[in-house]
């Protein structure tokens, strides 16, 4: 459910028909300003593809005929998702992509998801809005680490979100990044930092989110 609450409907998505030519393709790109589109078939059900604005203009420069189908140019058509893919699936997908093609259960395009929705959840996710400080914790990536990080900043307020970063290189410092309830005093964060120092967790960064 989280995949279809974040994605763009197929309703609110600028889409072109495969039946289209590079030429009207990119005109309707540069109406939109949009810098690639989605490729659908006839019925406007199925995904075919990408087209992207520089690849035509690219063609274009190189002499090619702009009266080719847009499918001549198509890109991405095995880059999509679904309803129910996994939330890593998604981030895994969408690495190098504007956004990516979103497909319902029938496998029938359904929309698009964006890099800005996901700016938008990661930026939820750290409770940026509603959090006083935010802590950045390196430690050496034991077991346990993080159940006793999380028990010493338990003792003297509630964590809003927590993030491990690092969690796949071997043999390096592991960095984890905590987001603190609101108000808490200064007093009570130099308590928490000097607790986790002496238990050999290292404050690598302390950003307060008020004043920043």
């Amino acid at each position: 459910m989280l995949i279809k609450q974040l994605s763009v409907p197929k309703s609110a998505v600028q889409t072109i028909p495969e039946t289209a030519t590079l030429q009207e393709s990119i005109d309707l790109l540069e109406r939109t300003g949009y810098r690639c589109v989605p490729v659908l078939d006839e019925s406007g059900k199925i995904f075919r593809g990408n087209i992207y604005k520089m690849h035509i203009y690219r063609h274009k420069a190189n002499g090619g005929d702009m009266n080719l189908p847009v499918t001549h140019l198509l890109k991405n058509a095995t880059k999509y998702i679904h309803l129910n893919s996994s939330f890593f699936k998604v981030f895994f997908m969408i690495k190098d992509l504007p956004y990516i093609t979103v497909l319902d259960e029938n496998n029938y395009f359904y929309g698009i998801l964006t890099h800005s929705s996901l700016i938008d959840l990661l930026q939820q996710s750290w409770s940026i809005d509603q959090g006083s400080y935010v802590l950045t914790v390196a430690s050496p990536g034991q077991k346990g680490d993080l159940a006793a990080i999380t028990k010493i900043i338990n003792r003297h307020c509630t964590i809003m979100s927590c993030i491990t970063l690092d969690v796949q290189r071997e043999n390096m410092v592991r960095r984890t990044i905590i987001t603190l309830e609101p108000n808490i005093s200064e007093r009570t964060l130099d308590d928490i930092s000097n607790q986790l120092e002496r238990k050999g967790f290292k404050i690598i960064g302390i950003e307060d989110l008020h004043n920043d």
